[in-house]
């Protein structure tokens, strides 16, 4: 599954960012470069803690634990710069309500990862708990990766500006497939699928599903639109 997540990240971000880097035709703002190499890092790295554990490692697990707690919490801050250059980037082409209302599915996401990340590392001592939010976390932050080639074949030719916010749901559908999976091989392993991806499966879901009608809302708009203020 680690190396599943890996490949969907890596995979799904190459038509719009690793293809157009590598032919020197991406034109992106510097924080966009350190997003996308800690997101990457953080799922190789997990690759990297996951073949620790399994193979017995325990000791040296943990012991390198606070590498990935330094990746989350820079992920955390770094994808929220994006969001917010992503608002700034809108409302300079004339879009500034279509960015506040798409800001709500950046953020929302790396909340949801921020949340995650932090009840795994609070389960450490509990494996069977921790290794399943880890897994969790990872799956939440790659409908972005997903989306890329939603965008690449569908959206309209010349388009510009910030999507509709109903256009990511069907990629994080696709990406939240993989929980699916997970829980199939629970209930093959040990009967029933583990609470863990019962309850944060159901709240992975209706985050996204509730995004739709929040990011449309004047509270959100409040918010939203605060922060760009700041940030102008």
């Amino acid at each position: 599954m680690s190396l599943c997540c890996a490949a969907v990240a890596f995979i799904g971000f190459a038509p719009t960012y690793w293809l157009p880097m590598a032919t020197k035709t991406l034109n992106v703002n510097p924080v966009v470069h350190l997003h996308g190499a800690l997101f990457f890092a953080w799922s190789l790295f997990l690759v990297f803690q996951t073949w620790l554990a399994s193979s017995g490692r325990i000791a040296r697990h943990r012991a390198v634990g606070m590498i990935g707690v330094s990746f989350a919490t820079a992920m955390t801050i770094f994808g929220t710069l994006v969001a917010i250059n992503a608002m700034k980037a809108a409302a300079a082409i004339g879009m500034r309500s279509e960015g506040i209302a798409f800001a709500i599915v950046p953020l929302s996401g790396i909340a949801f990862f921020a949340v995650a990340f932090t009840l795994a590392v609070a389960n450490v001592r509990r494996p069977e708990i921790h290794k399943r939010l880890m897994m969790l976390a990872a799956i939440s932050i790659l409908d972005a990766a997903i989306a890329r080639w939603f965008m690449t074949f569908l959206a309209p030719p010349g388009a510009v500006g910030p999507p509709p916010v109903a256009v990511a749901i069907p990629p994080a559908i696709v990406a939240y497939l993989l929980v699916v999976v997970a829980m199939i091989y629970d209930w093959r392993s040990r009967g029933r699928p583990h609470a863990v991806y019962l309850i944060g499966g159901t709240a992975l879901l209706l985050v996204k599903l509730l995004s739709l009608p929040i990011s449309s809302s004047q509270a959100w708009h409040d918010v939203a639109g605060g922060i760009l203020n700041l940030a102008q």
